[in-house]
This record gives C-alpha cells, sequence and structure tokens, in this order.
C-alpha cells in the first residue's frame, strides 16, 4: 500500500486505511475486525448486504489497492486508488464511512470497461 499523503490524523482515517492495509496483506480477520456486522457495499458490479458476504468475496478476489490519494470529512473517507483485480488494474475511488470505530458502508466506482 502505497503511503497517503496530506489525510488528518483520525479515527476515521485510522480504520479506514488499517482496513485496505489489512486487505492488501490478505490480512482477513484484522480486515474484519474493522468492519460493522452489517457493512453495506455498493459496487458497480453489485451490492453486498453484510460484511460476511463481503469478506467471502474479498478472500476469493484478492484485490491489492495502491493509493494514491485520500480525502476525510469526519466520518467519510474517500480513497482515489489503483485496484489490482488480476487481469486488469483499474482507478477507482471508494467511499466509507464509518460509524462507532468500524467501516459501515463502501461505495466503489470506476469504469468497469477493461473487465467487460
Amino acid at each position: 500500500m502505497a503511503t497517503e499523503a496530506g489525510a488528518s490524523i483520525g479515527s476515521a482515517n485510522d480504520v479506514v486505511l488499517s482496513f485496505v492495509k489489512a486487505l492488501n496483506d490478505e490480512d482477513f480477520v484484522t480486515a474484519r475486525n474493522c468492519a460493522a456486522d452489517d457493512l453495506k457495499f455498493i459496487g458497480v458490479l453489485g451490492h453486498r448486504d453484510s460484511a460476511d458476504a463481503y469478506f467471502a468475496d474479498m478472500q476469493h478476489m484478492k484485490l491489492k489497492y495502491d493509493i494514491k490519494r485520500v480525502f476525510s470529512d469526519g466520518d467519510d473517507v474517500c480513497i482515489f486508488y489503483d485496484i489490482d483485480m488480476g487481469r486488469a488494474t483499474i482507478f477507482s475511488c471508494g467511499w466509507y464511512h464509518v460509524a462507532d470505530g468500524k467501516v459501515n458502508s463502501i461505495r466503489v466506482i470506476f469504469d468497469p470497461r477493461p473487465l467487460l
């Protein structure tokens, strides 16, 4: 994971960056500990309505995130990153919301055409 520059230090940043680092390291136990049970994921190619469903996908896909820039506003953290999806690396934007110290929603947007 690339070190992000310019992000203020705060609990939401810490939680989200720990979450992404754990995913990069394939440390799914640590990543899961950063996520709320009722995690909601909305992406270009689908959605998941629980942390268990989300992590079942993540353990299979083993995506790698190369962080380019981090922005935050209170409990919301936005990350621009390149996601290595195996057959393609896609520039993406993820919007993470943290509640009670855990990621409880993720919205990711990108151009899916290289994957289709």
